[in-house]
């Protein structure tokens, strides 16, 4: 196998000139660059993505930071984000920061230093504890905004108000909306839009914060059915389904609640008018994945502290 050695000696240059040459070749003269290339051509040679990455002074990888591995709305963010970096000749690693504490920033300047920028899901986490993880690396948040840091956000809160009004169009007067987990900026968003689209219209019982496990769905199946209320409206997929089950156990099972979920859940398990969101999770990993890659090219500015919104659907909205 040809090595850079091998190309240098044909292309009569030295060995730190082949590697620039091959690297960065706007650095060296322009009949210099061609003799490297030949020679390259010639033996066969194929440059080390990695050796061309570090003589950039980059990994070539980029993280993508999330709270936990428990909720499975982060799953196609990845999905999404992956074939872009990949599409992009870069590694994309996944890392769990939940980001709560001030003390986490250590292991994240520790990991900034293998990685040319972060993608940070991080919904939790105080505002100065994010800024301080976005200050070591080009960083894109994705679904929160904060002032300083480029951001793409699902727009969910839009959504769920919508929901909140095809609920009340069909004639359900008693709401309930279940909250994410304490402190998520997601759902601060989602509890003022429901809180505004049924004010003076519906009474609304809110509940939470809650994870967004199945377990919290069910336990909170009790205060939906003390509640009264005939429609709810979940934070999360897990949540609702946790709740469906409990309101179909031997306890609940003749109170007739409306619970929305995602499209494939409801039309899995045939539920007729019932309202659907549906997050692309992949479109919003690839677009914070762009925004990254913006950040990170070479004659490119450092990220613009901007939000650009991902439309959400809810298909059988009226």
């Amino acid at each position: 196998m040809p090595t850079l050695a091998d190309v240098a000696a044909r292309a009569a240059v030295s060995k730190a000139t082949a590697s620039r040459a091959l690297s960065r070749p706007e650095l060296v003269a322009p009949d210099t660059a061609e003799r490297v290339f030949s020679a390259a051509r010639e033996l066969g040679f194929v440059p080390s993505r990695v050796a061309r990455q570090l003589a950039r002074g980059t990994s070539g990888i980029v993280a993508l930071v999330v709270p936990t591995l428990d909720n499975s709305f982060f799953t196609p963010i990845i999905a999404g984000a992956q074939a872009r970096a990949g599409e992009a000749d870069l590694q994309l690693t996944v890392a769990v920061h939940p980001l709560e504490d001030i003390a986490e920033l250590g292991a994240f300047e520790r990991l900034s230093r293998q990685v040319d920028g972060f993608i940070l899901v991080a919904p939790r986490g105080g505002d100065d504890v994010v800024h301080g993880a976005g200050a070591f690396k080009p960083t894109v948040l994705v679904d929160r905004e904060l002032a300083g840091l480029t951001s793409v956000v699902a727009d969910t809160a839009t959504a769920f108000g919508s929901l909140i009004d095809r609920f009340i169009v069909d004639g359900h007067s008693r709401l309930a909306y279940i909250g994410g987990p304490e402190g998520s900026w997601q759902d601060r968003q989602r509890t003022a839009a429901v809180r505004n689209a049924a004010a003076g219209r519906a009474e609304l019982l809110v509940l939470g914060p809650l994870p967004s496990t199945f377990a919290a769905g069910v336990g909170v199946a009790a205060e939906i059915v003390d509640g009264r209320a005939t429609a709810v409206l979940p934070y999360a997929t897990a949540i609702g389904l946790g709740l469906m089950f409990a309101l179909r156990s031997t306890a609940h099972r003749d109170v007739g609640v409306t619970v929305s979920s995602e499209r494939m859940i409801v039309e899995s398990l045939g539920l007729a008018d019932v309202p659907a969101i549906d997050v692309d999770g992949e479109e919003l990993g690839r677009v914070a994945m762009d925004r990254l890659l913006d950040a990170l090219a070479p004659a490119g500015a450092p990220p613009s502290a901007d939000r650009l919104t991902v439309p959400v659907r809810w298909p059988n909205a009226r």
